[in-house]
Parts: C-alpha cells; structure tokens; sequence
C-alpha cells in the first residue's frame, strides 16, 4: 500500500480577516473534493488571515498511481486557488510489503 501526502502553502492576496480567508479556503476544498476522491483539510496557518496551508492524501496500491494523483490534484487546486503558490511538498509512505507485513500496522 502506498500512501501520498501533499501541503500546499498559499499566500492570499488582499485578504484582510478570517472570515474572508475562511471563504476562499472553503471553496478550494469544496472544489477539490467534488472532482476528485481525496480527503483534503485546512491543516495550518489557522489564525493567519493572509495565509493559507492544504493537506491532501491518497491511497494505492501503486507508486505510479498515487504520483500521478498527487499531480493532477495539487495542479487543480492551484488553478482554482484565488491565491499565489508559495510551497508545495509531497511525500510517499509505502506501507506493508515483503519486508513489512500489513498486520504489523493494523496491531498497533
């Protein structure tokens, strides 16, 4: 089992309160989720009305897979982001295999 994790950080132009911030993050994350099959959250920068912090994940059985998802939903979100990009960082965990049964997982 492969697992991919993507945070996007977005500095939000103009932006002058949370609740504003609350709006545009809102969106982003509605959006994404009614196209695509991932579980996305605001996971950062709560408190900063100018800055705003996604997390996104998703699970498979193949590297290839979870890459290729990774990609297409950071570039989604990035082009329906009423923000500029600052950082983008992904990150694989391969879980299970030949060296590490899956049950050692599921036990703790």
């Amino acid at each position: 089992m492969v697992v991919g994790i993507c945070r996007i950080t977005f500095h939000l132009d103009g932006n002058d309160s949370l609740k504003g911030k609350r709006s545009v993050v809102r969106r982003m994350i509605d959006r994404t989720r009614n196209k695509f099959n991932v579980a996305i959250a605001e996971v950062d920068a709560l408190d900063q009305h100018r800055r705003a912090v996604l997390g996104f994940a998703v699970v498979s059985n193949e590297t290839s897979h979870v890459n290729s998802m990774l990609d297409t939903v950071s570039d989604f979100v990035c082009s329906v982001a009423e923000a500029s990009v600052l950082d983008r960082n992904i990150e694989l965990i391969h879980v299970g295999g030949a060296d590490r049964p899956l049950e050692q997982w599921v036990n703790r």
